[in-house]
């Protein structure tokens, strides 16, 4: 369930608590009068189950600008009524997806940071170093630690709703993300090769990690796949799905590949690990974009009305 928590005009609450009261997933109502300083206004709690959570924001959006809503998620909750909410609610919990918290988090991965940055160097960094020493264990490692699928996300909820600016912007910080990634792999990697720690024979006989550098129908059916469960795991919530995610596709270790092979002069190499790193990018915005339209135009417990619950008082049917 979500916690909500909401600032309303007082010559609005009792519309606000309307909306509340008959919405079938909503429970744990309490209003305090006066208590709301900045803005001003009453304070309204409630509780909502996530398959109802798109009907009560849009029937209350009017308060983005008159007030306040702010959505929390609930980790532990012992309540009949809430139970009762849930049940009555359509749908399942982690089928529902909070388009607006989807939106406002996407959003956020698009844009360029320096945690972003650093990150993804690091990622790449490290995928560099495990090609030149032939690990699996630290080219899983970077795959990890790579922040890239947030951007990628944000592509496909782009692509969706035809935000374009969206969509440009969150390409722009894969492309300079990656670009500074690989620029700073690539400065590394000459480094160690003028104190002759690597030279071109450690791309030879790598066998163990040629998949990086040989996209083929498999690259491109694991990228499809990927992006669906990285969606999925997003809008359900689930942390764990999206770190096996980042361990399926091999952008950041195509990324740490080229640099090395940049660095090292080894031009064929290059193309083969940028080409994995399009394939894989290409798949999992096409598969994420389908994904998530499939959940709004299919899926029963999104953008769809709950079934309402009997006004209180006998105002049903006026």
């Amino acid at each position: 369930m979500l916690h909500l928590r909401l600032i309303t005009p007082s010559s609005s609450t009792a519309e606000v608590t309307a909306v509340l009261e008959g919405c079938a997933g909503a429970t744990n109502i309490v209003v305090l009068p006066g208590a709301a300083r900045e803005p001003a206004g009453d304070l309204v709690l409630a509780d909502v189950a996530r398959e109802s959570a798109n009907e009560v924001i849009s029937d209350l959006s009017w308060l983005r600008e008159a007030g306040s809503i702010s959505a929390h998620p609930i980790q532990l909750s012992l309540s009949r009524a809430a139970d009762e909410a849930v049940e009555e609610a359509p749908g399942e919990p982690d089928d529902a997806v909070v388009w607006e918290e989807l939106a406002q988090r996407v959003h956020a991965d698009s844009r360029i940071t320096w945690a972003y940055l650093a990150f993804l160097a690091i990622a790449t960094q490290i995928a560099a170093i495990g090609v030149l020493q032939k690990s699996i264990i630290l080219i899983v490692g970077a795959m990890v630690l790579g922040p890239e699928f947030g951007a990628i996300a944000a592509v496909c909820f782009g692509l969706l709703r035809r935000q374009w600016r969206l969509v440009t912007g969150s390409f722009r910080t894969l492309v300079v993300g990656f670009a500074i990634a690989i620029a700073v792999t690539v400065a590394c990697a000459l480094v160690s090769r003028g104190l002759g720690w690597i030279d071109p024979s450690h791309l030879r006989g790598n066998e163990e990690v040629q998949f990086i550098v040989k996209p083929d129908r498999w690259s491109f059916i694991v990228a499809l796949l990927a992006g669906v469960a990285g969606v999925l795991s997003i809008t359900a919530g689930k942390s764990s799905a999206l770190i096996g995610v980042f361990i399926s596709v091999t952008t950041v270790p195509a990324a740490g590949y080229a640099a090395v092979a940049i660095a090292l002069g080894d031009w064929a190499e290059v193309s083969g690990s940028v080409s994995q790193l399009a394939v894989n990018v290409a798949g999992m915005v096409i598969s994420g974009t389908a994904t998530l339209w499939v959940q709004h135009r299919f899926w029963p417990q999104v953008g769809r009305t709950s079934s309402v619950r009997p006004m209180p008082r006998g105002d049903a049917g006026g």
